[in-house]
């Protein structure tokens, strides 16, 4: 495993983000494993959570502007802190995000921060893909923005879980919308970490006995 990877997921759970259990998902199934971006709770934690995402978009993306989206909630200091570590590492990108409720007073409307332009490109940042609901929910908030193109998608795990048919949902996304969907690390990272300690056996079964019913199958 790329050490990397390894740094990530002992970030993860030592800042209580990974958690294993049983938990509900926002798509409705029941895992066996949870991954909470809302557990990050101090500015060492955001900082170092955004090191890792301004590594995978310099890995995918190089130094290419865009404007980084965070949905809300927990999308919106993931966007924050990858702005920051973008710009100490030379590459100044705008971000915002969307209000849960539309603001009719003030400045108004839906969008907090910068509002991309026509023509600009946006990067969205989310915490975790399973059936890739919340990345569509931001495409429909996104559509409001005329003349604006999605890059890219980056998330903290790739669950390798079936979307709305048999395919990941990842690679759904990617085919109906037409932009590529990243991760830093994907549940069979998890596995593989975990794997290293017998104590985690258990954890580790019910992990892959819940990817053999509702795992990607393409």
């Amino acid at each position: 495993m790329e050490s990397y990877k390894r740094a990530f997921i002992q970030f993860l759970q030592g800042a209580g983000v990974l958690k294993f259990g049983d938990f509900t998902a926002k798509s409705g199934r029941k895992i066996p494993y949870f991954i909470n971006a809302g557990m990050i709770k101090t500015g060492e934690e955001i900082a170092c959570l955004g090191e890792f995402y301004a590594k995978a978009y310099f890995d995918k993306l190089g130094k290419k502007p865009a404007v980084l989206y965070g949905p809300a909630y927990k999308g919106i200091s993931i966007a924050v802190s990858a702005a920051v570590a973008l710009s100490k590492s030379g590459l100044n990108v705008p971000f915002f995000f969307n209000r849960k409720e539309v603001k009719d007073h003030g400045e108004g409307g839906v969008f907090v921060g910068y509002v991309p332009q026509a023509g600009e490109e946006v990067v969205i940042v989310e915490d975790v893909i399973t059936a890739g609901t919340a990345i569509r929910e931001s495409m429909e908030i996104l559509s409001h923005l005329e003349g604006v193109k999605v890059a890219a998608a980056f998330v903290m795990v790739d669950r390798k879980e079936k979307g709305q048919g048999e395919k990941g949902a990842m690679q759904e996304i990617e085919e109906q919308f037409g932009f590529p969907v990243y991760s830093v690390v994907d549940v069979y990272d998890i596995i593989e970490y975990l794997e290293e300690d017998p104590a985690n056996a258990e954890n580790v079964t019910r992990i892959k006995n819940y990817l053999a019913v509702n795992g990607a199958k393409a």
